[in-house]
C-alpha cells in the first residue's frame, strides 16, 4: 500500500502542493518551505483526542496531510491524546466539553490506530501516547507550563469571548487544554505542527511554550474543513460524519447524499485525484452535467481509498439498484405494446413526444434510457419481447409491456 521512500524528496512541485492543496494558513510559510527544500528530515506531528470511536473523513484530512509528507521521507510524529481527552478541546465550542473517564477513551482508542493504518504508514510513524507525560507531571511542573500564558491571551480567544458575551461559563481547566498540547510539542521535539484551522490558537500556543522551554518554534499547517452531509461541520454529535468505520455501502450512499455545493471540496481533501482532473470536474459542473454523476465518481474513489477497488464497485451496484428501485414513481404510465413496434413510434403515438424529429434529438443527447441508465442509442430501436421501463428526460417514466 505504501512505497518506502529511503531519502528525503525536495521537488519543488511537489512541496508546492503541499504547501497550497487544502491549506488554510501556514506560520511561517517562508520558513516551512525552506526546511522543506533543504533536504533536512522535519518531524511532523499531529495530535488527536479519542474524543468518540470513529475517525471520519474530517479528521482523515489532517491524516491525508500527513501521509503527503510522509511520501517525501519525513518523521510522522502521532500523538494520541488519551490524557487531553479527558480535559476536552474547547476550540470552536460554545460550551464546555465533557470530561471523558479512562473507560470511555480505552474504548474509543480501541480501533483508531487500524482506521488511521488505512491512511499513513504505521510502521514507518512515530506514536506516542501524552498520558506517558502529563500524567507524571507535579505542581510545580504544571506551574512553569502555565506561566507560558497570561489570562489576557486565554480570554482573547474567539470562542471564550462569546460565551462570556453570552454570560456563559468559561472553566479555568479549558484555559490548561492548549498549554498541555503546546508542551506535547516539546516532548517530542516538532519541527511542524499540522491541524484543523480552529485549531490555530492551540498550535500556536505550541510555540509559546517550545520558546519557554527554550526549543525552536514549530511551524505550523492548518488544513480546511471538509463539511458533513448537511453542509455543517462534521461531528458525531450532529450524526452528519461519514466514517471510516461504515460499510462501503453506508460509506458510498453518505457521499451520494452530500450537497451539490460540496463536490469540489470532498475532491480536493478527500480523494488523491489531481488538482488538473479536479479543475475540469469543476468545469463540467459549470457546463451543466448531471452533478449525480460526477458524484458517483467521487464515491467510487473514496471507497475504494478505504474499502478496495471490488468493494467500491459493489457499492455502486447496489446504490443504483436501490436507487432505481427509489426513483421509478410507482404511478409510472403503462402502456401495451407490439413487440416489434419502434419506441419512437409509441411515444409519439401516446402523446409524449411531439414527433419522431425530436425522438431522434433526445436519442443523440442521450435523453432517452432503459431505466435506470442505458442509454438508447438507435432511433429505430423496437420495443422488443420484454418489458421494458423507459425514462424520457429526468421526469418522464414509462412502462413498455409487450402483448
Amino acid at each position: 500500500m505504501f512505497k518506502s521512500k529511503s531519502k528525503i524528496i525536495t521537488d519543488e512541485k511537489k512541496i508546492d502542493e503541499i504547501l497550497t492543496r487544502g491549506t488554510e494558513d501556514i506560520f511561517i510559510r517562508e520558513n516551512l518551505k525552506k526546511e522543506l527544500l533543504s533536504g533536512k528530515q522535519l518531524r511532523i506531528k499531529l495530535g488527536i483526542d479519542p474524543t468518540g470511536p470513529a475517525i471520519h473523513l474530517g479528521r482523515a484530512v489532517p491524516l491525508r496531510k500527513l501521509k503527503a509528507f510522509q511520501y517525501l521521507g519525513h518523521k510522522i510524529v502521532l500523538i494520541m491524546g488519551d490524557f487531553t481527552a479527558k480535559i476536552g478541546d474547547p476550540s470552536d465550542k460554545l460550551e464546555k466539553r465533557p470530561m471523558l473517564t479512562d473507560g470511555d477513551i480505552k474504548n474509543n482508542l480501541k480501533d483508531y490506530l487500524k482506521q488511521i493504518g488505512k491512511i499513513i504508514d504505521l510502521s514507518k510513524t512515530e506514536v506516542r501516547y501524552n498520558s506517558e507525560w502529563l500524567k507524571e507531571m507535579g505542581y510545580m511542573e504544571i506551574a512553569k507550563l502555565l506561566e507560558c500564558f497570561t489570562v489576557q491571551q486565554m480570554s482573547k480567544r474567539r470562542n471564550f469571548q462569546e460565551r462570556l458575551k453570552q454570560g456563559h461559563d468559561v472553566f479555568v481547566v479549558e484555559f490548561m487544554y492548549p498549554a498541555l498540547q503546546g508542551y506535547d510539542s516539546v516532548k517530542v521535539s516538532a519541527d511542524v505542527e499540522i491541524g484543523g484551522f480552529d485549531q490555530l490558537f492551540n498550535l500556536k500556543s505550541g510555540r509559546i511554550v517550545q520558546k519557554k522551554y527554550g526549543e525552536k518554534e514549530q511551524d505550523i499547517m492548518t488544513v480546511s474543513m471538509l463539511l458533513g452531509s448537511d453542509g455543517r461541520k462534521m461531528s458525531s454529535s450532529w450524526g452528519n460524519i461519514i466514517s471510516l468505520l461504515d460499510t462501503s455501502e453506508n460509506m458510498f450512499g453518505k457521499i451520494m447524499s452530500i450537497k451539490d455545493d460540496l463536490i469540489i471540496q470532498y475532491f480536493t481533501l478527500g480523494t488523491d485525484i489531481s488538482l488538473v482532473e479536479i479543475l475540469n470536474i469543476e468545469k463540467e459542473l459549470k457546463s451543466g452535467i448531471n452533478p449525480k454523476n460526477i458524484k458517483l465518481k467521487l464515491a467510487k474513489e473514496i471507497v475504494k481509498m478505504y474499502h478496495g477497488e471490488k468493494e467500491a464497485e459493489k457499492a455502486a451496484e447496489v446504490f443504483e439498484n436501490t436507487f432505481s428501485k427509489k426513483e421509478f414513481p410507482e404511478d409510472a404510465l403503462e402502456i401495451n405494446v407490439a413487440e416489434n413496434i419502434k419506441i419512437s413510434d409509441v411515444l409519439v403515438n401516446n402523446k409524449i413526444i411531439e414527433s419522431k424529429s425530436e425522438f431522434r434529438r433526445l436519442v443523440i443527447a442521450g435523453a432517452i434510457s432503459d431505466y435506470p441508465n442505458k442509454k438508447i442509442n438507435n432511433s429505430n430501436e423496437i420495443v422488443g419481447d420484454k418489458e421494458r421501463k423507459i425514462k424520457v428526460g429526468k421526469k418522464t417514466f414509462i412502462i413498455l409491456k409487450p402483448k
